[in-house]
């Protein structure tokens, strides 16, 4: 069946609905939430890192340069692990109706996608108050927004599948995620590594979401953010991360396609 069919566009768009209502269920801020919880996790590391640690001083808007990582790592996280979940969650959906089980997870991700788009809205609000002056390099932002979010859904794909059968990839990946979160600049400016180690930097930049969030800051909040580009001087090195980023997704698509038949025979 296809995606873009009338049956699956309906049962993606309530799915996602549900998924969305489902998270702030009998909270008391509800959405807000939504916004909330990146803006109470940056004021904790602004305050301890920015004002405490004098990080990130050299960085022009720097509050909003942090704010910036924040947010699209925290899409990040939530994206890969609504992907994961998503399929174990909806078991009794999938024993009673016969439909693409991927739509579970795009559901999930997409959820995601709609909390980033509020954050986006904070982070402008806070980019304009904060006097940034937008150049036409946030026109590039949807182009960035999309190589995470592929990403983002291949990992959930294929960690989503591995799930099904092993629950204990949950905890895997609530380790990897945070040991990916440290090993990512985000609350720390990738110049801290390069004045050191500089051959280090170059490699961690060759990391999607390094990559992804460096120049996300670039065409947002700053041209003087280190990227990828400029570390390494070439544009032929983007095809490292762009190209993992495209492996992961079709590995993760082929994965789950193959898998996907004996979800409800192994649940």
């Amino acid at each position: 069946m296809h995606l873009f069919s009338k049956r699956n566009m309906v049962l993606l768009r309530e799915l996602t609905v549900t998924d969305f209502k489902l998270r702030y269920q009998q909270s008391a801020l509800g959405y807000l939430w939504s916004i909330l919880k990146p803006l109470m996790l940056f004021a904790v590391m602004y305050v301890v890192f920015a004002l405490f640690l004098a990080m990130g001083g050299d960085i022009p808007n720097y509050p909003v340069y942090l704010l910036t990582g924040i947010s699209f790592w925290t899409f990040f996280s939530e994206a890969t692990t609504q992907g994961l979940q998503a399929v174990v969650g909806r078991g009794d959906l999938i024993r009673k109706i016969n439909f693409p089980k991927y739509i579970i997870v795009l559901s999930g991700t997409i959820s995601a996608l709609i909390n980033l788009f509020f954050n986006l809205i904070v982070v402008f609000v806070f980019a304009i108050v904060s006097g940034v002056r937008f150049r036409w390099t946030v026109l590039l932002l949807p182009l960035n927004i999309l190589e995470m979010y592929v990403l983002a859904l291949g990992i959930g794909l294929f960690l989503g599948t591995l799930y099904v059968k092993f629950r204990d990839v949950g905890y895997l990946w609530e380790v990897g995620l945070q040991l990916f979160f440290y090993a990512t600049p985000i609350i720390y400016p990738i110049t801290m590594v390069s004045a050191t180690h500089p051959f280090m930097a170059k490699l961690m930049m060759l990391s999607p979401m390094a990559q992804i969030i460096q120049d996300i800051r670039y065409n947002l909040v700053t041209d003087q953010t280190e990227t990828l580009w400029s570390m390494w001087g070439t544009p032929l090195a983007g095809i490292v991360p762009i190209g993992f980023t495209l492996i992961v997704f079709a590995f993760g698509a082929w994965f789950f396609a193959k898998h996907s038949k004996q979800f409800a025979e192994v649940m």
